[in-house]
Order: structure tokens, then C-alpha cells, then sequence
């Protein structure tokens, strides 16, 4: 598994390793017993604390206990951060559990940002039938991705699914005006795949101002962190990114349908 990925500029490490000593100093000290704290947090002087000397955290949503004694994770929307009891110190970055090698910060994100398919806005997507169209899967694409071109070439050998197409133009402000242009278009379908499969640019609809079910994918992928396309989402809540090949997709709708199923009432 992948351990101590690090991806932060050396000078923005060093003060956040700082900050962690001062803070790992601070907690020692006040509790060299090494019991827990979580009992003795006031959460709204936390929150009212951190509000005051950053604006930024104003409208923190969730204050709990870490593994780390003296250490709380401070949540503003789906964005962590990590303090100290009364705020003296905050730390934006990852928390390692070094016994159990995990990221406890990628796994509490994930826990996050999973994504109910049930509850997918699948009104704001255009729909591909392949097949009997029994299996369902959603994507989030660019049109302007390579790697979103490849996929869906790639994903013409798949059968008996249903596909949910977010339109998720991130990429370049021509992206926005391709997602525009292919959902004004009379037969969205059409107007993709003639584009993502066969290159042919979508007739262009500059006066069409039905754009915000685009405007409403951007805001779903910032919420539920989806930061690169393509991205599958499954039945299952699974979710992958990347242009992963269709044999794969093929496999994870095969464990899907192996699944028991869940009565509805």
C-alpha cells in the first residue's frame, strides 16, 4: 500500500513538522501521564477560537478526538485539520498511524466523500444504453480529458450496462463551452460520442443558458472531492478513478451482481 506519500514543498513541511513538535511538546507537558483529553475539550471554545484568528474556519462543522491524545480534527465540509485543545496551534496535512501504517487522514476522507448511488443527481447526467442496460455505473468526464477519450473507446466493449454521464468540465474554460455545447445539443448522446469516440466537434451552442445542471456537477465533485477524470462510480459506493481498462469495470459489475441484494420497502 502506498505509505508516507508525500507531495508537500519542503518549506511548508518543515513548518508543519514545527508546529507538530511545539504541539507534541505542549501535550506532553500538560498530560505526561499520557491519558486521554478527549473528556476535557470545550468544543464550541475551540471552534469559536479557531472562527476568531482564521476566517476561513468560521463554519466548522464536526470537532472530534484523534488517536493522538491532545490532538482534534477540526472538519469544514469535507476539509481537515488537525489542533490543539485550545487552538494554539493547527495543522493542515496528513495524520499517519505509524503501528498500523495507515493514512488516518485518506481513510476518514474517503469515509467522507463515498458517494450513495441511489442518491446520485442522475437528472443533471445524459444517459448511455448498452445491452439490456441492467448494470449501472457514473462517470464524471471532461470532454477535453485524453484519458476520458480512451476510456470511453474502451468502454464500447462493455454490454448490458446503463451509463450515467456527469458532465464535468474542469479542465479548460473551452471544456465548459464542449459540456455546454454537448448538453444544449438535441441528442446529447449523439453529440458525445461523436466527439469522445469519432472527433467531431459538437455544433456549438453559444446561446444556450441551460447550463446549470453543469454548474451543479462542479459543486457535487468539489463537495465529494472528485479532483480528476475520468472517475467510475459504482452501484456499490465503490469509487475509481483514472481510465481503468473495461475488462476491470467488467470484473467490479460482476462482484456487484454477486452481491446479496437489499430489500426496498
Amino acid at each position: 500500500m502506498r505509505f508516507l506519500r508525500f507531495a508537500i514543498p519542503t518549506a511548508l513541511a518543515c513548518i508543519a513538522f514545527t508546529a507538530f513538535t511545539a504541539l507534541a511538546q505542549q501535550v506532553n507537558s500538560s498530560n505526561p501521564s499520557g491519558a486521554s483529553a478527549s473528556s476535557k475539550l470545550d468544543t464550541q471554545a475551540l471552534r469559536t477560537t479557531l472562527a476568531q484568528r482564521i476566517p476561513q474556519l468560521a463554519t466548522i462543522e464536526e470537532i472530534r478526538p484523534t488517536p493522538m491524545d491532545g490532538l482534534y480534527e477540526v472538519r469544514v465540509g469535507t476539509d481537515l485539520f488537525y489542533a490543539n485543545a485550545n487552538g494554539d496551534f493547527l495543522i493542515q496535512g496528513e495524520l499517519y498511524d505509524t503501528k498500523a501504517h495507515r493514512n488516518l487522514t485518506e481513510d476518514r476522507i474517503k469515509v467522507l466523500t463515498a458517494v450513495d448511488f441511489t442518491k446520485l443527481p442522475i437528472q443533471d447526467a445524459f444517459v448511455l444504453v448498452r445491452g439490456d442496460g441492467s448494470r449501472k455505473i457514473a462517470i464524471f468526464e471532461d470532454p477535453n480529458c485524453g484519458y476520458c477519450k480512451r476510456f470511453e473507446r474502451d468502454m464500447a466493449k462493455l454490454d448490458n450496462v446503463t451509463v450515467y454521464v456527469f458532465l464535468y468540465p474542469i479542465l479548460s474554460p473551452d471544456s465548459f463551452e464542449k459540456s455546454r455545447d454537448i448538453w444544449c445539443a438535441k441528442d446529447r448522446v449523439e453529440a458525445w460520442n461523436g466527439w469522445m469516440i469519432h472527433d467531431r466537434i459538437p455544433e456549438s451552442q453559444p446561446s444556450c443558458d441551460k447550463l446549470d445542471a453543469i454548474q451543479r456537477n462542479l459543486a457535487f465533485g468539489k463537495n465529494y472531492k472528485i479532483t480528476g477524470t475520468p472517475t467510475v462510480i459504482f452501484e456499490d459506493g465503490a469509487r475509481i478513478p483514472g481510465a481503468i481498462p473495461s475488462d476491470q469495470v467488467e470484473r467490479k459489475l460482476q462482484e456487484i451482481a454477486q452481491l446479496p441484494k437489499t430489500s426496498s420497502k
